[in-house]
């Protein structure tokens, strides 16, 4: 049973659909992740990436279909179930959504301590230091340690935030346009980073964004959304080939934009 797990995909989405209103934002929509895979969602602004990102982590339901996380139905689960999912599979927001009255360490030391609380692991206060620092190493900003989070750059405070998520060695990170509002240099930076811990950990991973280039650099498989539907699930080599018209366009305009 063990082996017959870590073979399923860790992540399912099987029909799922979901409207606000009169408005549908995903429609039937399908696809899965494997244990290990980097999947990267791409799409027009208000095609539903964000939104598809939410039912992973239980934040949003569908009105119809399954969403499937390590084996367990997310679009079922009781609250006390959904936050301990949530210690598996954590979430990058765009804003960082770091805590503007701790220090950076302390943000980083914030789901230890909760941890340490919850008597999973020692409560060591060397040993929380200690993590602190690798988990700051691992993102290369050792040095803002003692900052307040109004003291760093946009990309700095994502960069913080994926230390933060880090701390809680899960099985997953999700994130949601990491390279949305910083600049170029720093949007290489952050496409750089989360290419590196993909590599050093190993960790199931997706990315919203709407940045072609980041897909290039990161994704194993693409997920393209057109009008809340699946216009492509397949290899990132392969994105190119396809004859999709809005592909094919939103791939030009990126080459574009570019060459500008």
């Amino acid at each position: 049973m063990g082996n017959e797990r870590q073979l399923e995909p860790y992540i399912r989405f099987l029909h799922v659909s979901k409207s606000f209103g009169e408005q549908a934002v995903l429609d039937d929509v399908s696809f899965e992740i494997d244990r290990g895979e980097m999947l990267v969602v791409l799409g027009r602004s208000g095609v539903g990436k964000s939104v598809l990102l939410r039912h992973i982590i239980g934040f949003l339901q569908p009105d119809a279909g399954r969403v499937f996380v390590a084996g367990q139905e997310v679009s079922r689960m009781a609250e006390a179930d959904l936050t301990e999912m949530r210690r598996r599979v954590t979430m990058v927001f765009q804003s960082g959504a770091l805590f503007d009255s701790l220090s950076v360490a302390e943000n980083v030391a914030y789901p230890l301590r909760e941890k340490a609380a919850r008597g999973q692991v020692p409560d060591d206060e060397d040993r929380i230091q200690a993590r602190i620092d690798e988990l700051l190493g691992l993102v290369e900003l050792e040095e803002v340690r003692d900052l307040m989070p109004s003291d760093l750059s946009m990309g700095m405070k994502r960069a913080v935030a994926i230390a933060r998520a880090l701390a809680l060695d899960p099985e997953a990170i999700l994130y949601d346009e990491p390279t949305t509002m910083v600049d170029p240099l720093m949007a290489v930076t952050v496409g750089d980073l989360i290419l590196k811990l993909k590599r050093k950990t190993g960790l199931t991973s997706v990315v919203v964004t709407h940045d072609m280039k980041l897909a290039r650099k990161l994704a194993d498989r693409v997920v393209f959304l057109e009008d809340g539907k699946v216009a492509f699930f397949g290899p990132a080599t392969q994105l190119d080939a396809t004859e999709n018209p809005v592909i094919q366009g939103f791939i030009y305009l990126d080459e574009v934009s570019f060459l500008k």
